[in-house]
């Protein structure tokens, strides 16, 4: 049983994976807030051009 936990203490995969998770986790919530502030101000934009016509 104490050879099974060692080896599961050594295994990195695991780890790995979850680390590559996070870094995605945190692209996807960068990307979101990005597009949201675009969005916000190409909303402002056509709107100006709407009233402007």
């Amino acid at each position: 049983m104490f050879k099974r936990f060692v080896k599961l203490m050594n295994d990195s995969k695991g780890a790995t994976a979850i680390e590559y998770g996070l870094i995605a986790a945190l692209i996807a919530v960068a990307a979101i807030g990005a597009m949201r502030g675009i969005g916000t101000k190409l909303n402002t934009t056509f709107g100006n051009v709407s009233n402007a016509l």
